[in-house]
């Protein structure tokens, strides 16, 4: 592991200011300017930006403008997925979202995170964690996955939901932090 990419994706301490990163930065924000001025009606235009965006888009899958990410190239979308408006997903760790899952508008999914020990932070460290949203998940408008979470298929989240720790497949997590709720 010796390029601060190698470090940040795989989750240990890295410096955000490495040129590397910047320039990353700076060609997804590009990417990013470009898609959230388009509308739904750009759909020949769209489509390639995503491509060049992220590192993979199932078919069939929607994204709404404004979208906003730190790196893209990090992020795989499943076929047939769709996020609302707004939706903000740092990639700065692999960040998986399965087949047929919905995400509702301004939810942020995040793998990005700040080391614990104040030394690290002081010295302008960051760090972070993969987060893996299974398949036919549907998480309500507002919620907020931290890093390292892992929601299994078929789960349910609560709009306005801070995700803190794994959701097992078929289960509803609502509230701050998400707990489970009980089978209906």
């Amino acid at each position: 592991m010796n390029s601060e990419r190698e470090k940040m994706v795989s989750g240990a301490n890295y410096r955000p200011g490495d040129a590397e990163l910047v320039e990353m930065r700076a060609r997804a924000q590009s990417l990013m300017q470009s898609y959230n001025a388009t509308t739904v009606a750009d759909g020949a235009v769209r489509k390639p930006l995503l491509a060049k965006l992220l590192r993979a888009i199932g078919r069939g899958s929607a994204i709404r403008a404004p979208f906003y990410v730190d790196y893209g190239v990090h992020i795989t979308i499943g076929a047939d997925v769709f996020l609302n408006y707004g939706c903000v997903l740092l990639d700065v760790c692999p960040i998986e979202i399965g087949d047929g899952t919905q995400i509702g508008p301004m939810t942020q999914i995040l793998a990005a995170d700040h080391p614990r020990d104040p030394g690290a932070r002081a010295q302008g460290l960051e760090c972070g964690a993969p987060v893996r949203i299974g398949s036919n998940v549907w998480i309500g408008g507002g919620a907020l996955i931290l890093p390292g979470v892992q929601v299994g298929d078929d789960a349910i989240i609560g709009a306005g939901s801070v995700v803190t720790r794994d959701v097992p497949s078929g289960s509803t997590y609502a509230g701050n932090p998400a707990k489970p709720l009980p089978r209906r």
